[in-house]
């Protein structure tokens, strides 16, 4: 039974003492599963999405990958606070202000009256009864 490509990789990056591009990494899955150059350019891409989701491996940045194991947790841990923190908000943005007046509008209009329901319903089973007669 062949290995994965994952599998080509944590062997890979097990074997290295300091962490790896992703160049190196993919170079080396490639010739060890015998990839010609069509198959591994139709596969790098889901190779790539692959080794982001494998719980075994790391980023640190600068396109470096080791082993999860490796690294303490606040080393490779990501505050999504410190992420989103340098997202601006503008409280006087009048654009988002007129959208949310028209939001409000909607559920601030009267709803209809239950007599116009009863009257399309009404309508719909006359329909209905007419039709069964032929």
């Amino acid at each position: 039974m062949q290995k994965s490509l994952i599998e080509f990789a944590y062997e890979f990056v097990s074997s290295q003492k300091d962490p790896v591009s992703f160049a190196k990494i993919w170079e080396y899955v490639k010739t060890e599963a015998g990839l010609s150059e069509e198959d591994a350019n139709r596969k790098a891409g889901q190779f790539f999405t692959n080794l982001m989701l494998d719980g075994r491996f790391v980023t640190l940045g600068e396109n470096q990958w080791d082993l999860r194991s490796r690294h303490t947790f606040d080393k490779v841990h990501i505050d999504m606070k410190d992420v989103y923190s340098d997202v601006e908000t503008d409280d006087d943005d009048s654009e988002e202000k007129e959208e949310e007046e028209i939001y409000n509008q909607v559920f601030e209009e009267e709803p209809e009256s239950d007599d116009e329901f009863k009257d399309s319903d009404e309508a719909e089973s006359e329909d209905e009864s007419s039709e069964r007669d032929f």
